[in-house]
C-alpha cells in the first residue's frame, strides 16, 4: 500500500492533472463551470488541490469525476490518484449522514419565508379569480335585467341567458406559470417540488443562513425567497423541479445525481 501511495505522490496532483487537460482541451475555467454547472471558485479551487470548498470528500469525488469527464479524462482514475494522494480511500457512508457536512448550526428563529410566499401566491390568484368574476358580471348584468323588465314571449325557452348565469360552472384558474410569474421582481425565488422520486434538500439564503434541510417525498414542494442569492444543495436532482423567478428551469437532471446551483435576481442564472 505504501508502494502505491508513493508512486501516487511522484505523480502530477488531481488539480494540476485536471488543469492541464483543460487547457489541452481549449476551455476556460467558466466553459467548464457552464458545462459542468460546478461553480467558478469550486473549480479554482480544484485546480489548485484546494477541496475546502467542496464540502467533504464525498462531493470532492462528485466534483472531480464531472471535471474529469468535461475534459477528457478518465474519471475512475483520477478518483484513485485523488484516493491515494489523499492517504487512503476512507469507509463509505451510509445514505443518511451523507450531508452531514452541509449542516450549519440553525437559526434560533428565521423568518418563514415559505409562509410569506405562499400568502402572497394565495393573493395573486384571489385577485386573478375577483377580477375574472367581476368582468364577468358586468358584462352579463344588462342583459338579465333587461330580460327581467322586458320578457318576450316568443322567445327560446332562454338557455342562452341560463347558460351565462352566475351558477354555471366556471374554471378555477390554475396556480401554474401565471401564479408563478407573480412573484416580486426584487427578489430571488424557487419554487421547488419533488416528482416521480424523493430527494435531501438544503437551502440557504445569501448570507449563508439555512432556510431548509431534509427530505421530501414525491408530491412535496417548498418555497424559498432572498434579497440577492439562494443556494441548493439537490442530494437526487433527477427527482426535483424548479421555477426561479417565475421561469421554469428545463435542465434534466439525472436520478440519483448530486447538484449544487446559485440563482439571483433577475433571469435564472446558475452560479
Amino acid at each position: 500500500m505504501s508502494n502505491g501511495n508513493d508512486k501516487a505522490k511522484d505523480r502530477p496532483s488531481v488539480g494540476r492533472t485536471l488543469q492541464q487537460a483543460r487547457l489541452d482541451a481549449k476551455l476556460s475555467v467558466g466553459e467548464v463551470s457552464s458545462a459542468t454547472r460546478v461553480r467558478v471558485p469550486i473549480v479554482q479551487g480544484i485546480e489548485a488541490d484546494d477541496f475546502s470548498r467542496c464540502g467533504g470528500d464525498v462531493y470532492a469525488r462528485g466534483h472531480i469525476r464531472t471535471l474529469a469527464r468535461a475534459v477528457g479524462l478518465d474519471a475512475a482514475e483520477l478518483i484513485e490518484l485523488y484516493n491515494a494522494q489523499q492517504g487512503g480511500r476512507p469507509a463509505e457512508l451510509p445514505t443518511g449522514p451523507l450531508f452531514e457536512t452541509e449542516r450549519i448550526r440553525p437559526e434560533p428563529r428565521r423568518p418563514n419565508w415559505t409562509a410569506a410566499m405562499v400568502a402572497a401566491i394565495v393573493v395573486v390568484i384571489g385577485f386573478v379569480g375577483f377580477t375574472f368574476f367581476s368582468t364577468g358580471d358586468e358584462e352579463g348584468g344588462g342583459s338579465v335585467a333587461e330580460r327581467t323588465e322586458t320578457p318576450d314571449p316568443d322567445a327560446p325557452g332562454g338557455g342562452g341567458p341560463e347558460r351565462q348565469g352566475p351558477d354555471t360552472p366556471t374554471a378555477e384558474p390554475e396556480p401554474t406559470e401565471s401564479a408563478v410569474a407573480g412573484v416580486p421582481a426584487d427578489k430571488v425565488t424557487v419554487v421547488l417540488s419533488i416528482e416521480g422520486g424523493n430527494s435531501w434538500i438544503s437551502a440557504k439564503d445569501g448570507n449563508g443562513r439555512l432556510l431548509f434541510e431534509g427530505n421530501l417525498a414525491d408530491g412535496d414542494s417548498e418555497t424559498f425567497t432572498d434579497d440577492e442569492q439562494i443556494d441548493l444543495v439537490l442530494g437526487n436532482a433527477g427527482a426535483v423541479k424548479l421555477h426561479v423567478n417565475g421561469r421554469e428551469i428545463e435542465d434534466v437532471f439525472e436520478p440519483g445525481q448530486v447538484q449544487r446551483l446559485s440563482y439571483t435576481v433577475g433571469d435564472p442564472e446558475e452560479g
